[in-house]
């Protein structure tokens, strides 16, 4: 759902009243955390979506890497999964057997188990995970906590949606549904794991509202402007070649539209990356607020383990707040 929709939804909603609940005050949490002892809380989320790949087993994969990351986004470890299925009557059984298959994959390799789950008869594949996750409160990471002089290290590049985009055109390389496939389905377990060991002050995770979007969150009530490094921002490959064919996500054009009065792009930032921040992603990377230099040795452990696309893209400033700022560099 759009984020303008969504929001004018949720605003006619009764607030819910519980000590217990501890994201009850946060706006924008990734996932709800219910408190059941004083060193243990619940952390709870839900997605899924229609394919993006052709591949079933693929397709399982990146959803449920996708449900997984919320839990990772609040600190928490997934502990247990139920399953989520629309699939038409029409479809051979196989197909669905691979695509959980392929969830089943990404659940193991969280170390959680899946306890169930829940089929409807639908017109085209739906797939996703009810997930539920543990997290000690004292070290519960949300959308709140930046401060200003922190810097925004972000452990994915950017473009999933535009590539999509592209795969469903038929107009994208092998080469660039490959590097697209292989950061969808990278879980944020690991960059989730060391940004707890540096003392991340908060984070979230890039999903369909797109870099700028998520970044906002991370400004809500009282919290401080950010400055993004366009030059600094990770793109998988593929995405300059779709983007200046105008193979952008119809979800790119609404989250522009809705963020434009709070996030200002410099004239002199190059298109590509004017849309690269807007562009809705699927099992995007985690956007981590840290000190400097606890970000510094972040990046290094997570580049020194495999991870190149690792980097700081901006910092957080008491200027503008409230306010991103997308800057050339």
């Amino acid at each position: 759902m759009a984020p303008g929709p969504l929001a004018q939804v949720l605003r006619q909603l009764p607030t819910v009243e519980d000590a217990n609940l501890l994201t009850a005050s946060i706006h924008f949490a990734d996932a709800g955390v219910y408190r059941i002892a004083d060193d243990c809380a619940l952390v709870q989320s839900v997605d899924f979506f229609t394919p993006i790949v052709d591949d079933p087993r693929t397709y399982g994969r990146i959803a449920a890497a996708n449900a997984l990351s919320d839990i990772y986004a609040m600190g928490g470890s997934p502990l247990t999964v139920m399953n989520l299925v629309g699939f038409p009557a029409c479809l051979e059984h196989d197909v669905l057997v691979e695509i959980l298959k392929g969830g089943a994959e990404k659940v193991k390799e969280a170390g959680a188990v899946i306890v169930g789950g829940h089929t409807v008869e639908d017109d085209e594949p739906k797939y996703g995970l009810a997930v539920t996750g543990l997290v000690d409160p004292a070290s519960l990471v949300t959308t709140a906590g930046a401060r200003p002089g922190d810097v925004l290290v972000l452990t994915k590049p950017l473009g999933t949606g535009i590539v999509g985009t592209a795969i469903k055109g038929g107009l994208a390389s092998p080469e660039a549904a490959a590097a697209a496939a292989a950061s969808m389905t990278e879980l944020n377990r690991t960059a989730a794991e060391r940004m707890l060991a540096h003392r991340a002050r908060a984070c979230t995770d890039v999903t369909g509202f797109g870099l700028a979007g998520h970044a906002l969150e991370m400004l809500a009530g009282d919290g401080p402007g950010l400055e993004i490094d366009a030059g600094a921002l990770p793109l998988l490959p593929g995405v300059e070649e779709a983007a200046g064919m105008g193979l952008l996500p119809a979800g790119l054009a609404r989250n522009r539209e809705h963020y434009a009065p709070r996030v200002e792009i410099a004239p002199d930032v190059p298109m590509v990356l004017a849309d690269a921040v807007h562009d809705p992603q699927t099992s995007g990377g985690l956007l981590v607020a840290l000190a400097p230099k606890a970000a510094e040795a972040l990046v290094a452990e997570l580049r020194g383990g495999g991870n190149g696309h690792a980097g700081v893209v901006g910092r957080f400033s008491e200027e503008g707040p409230g306010r991103v700022r997308v800057l050339a560099g």
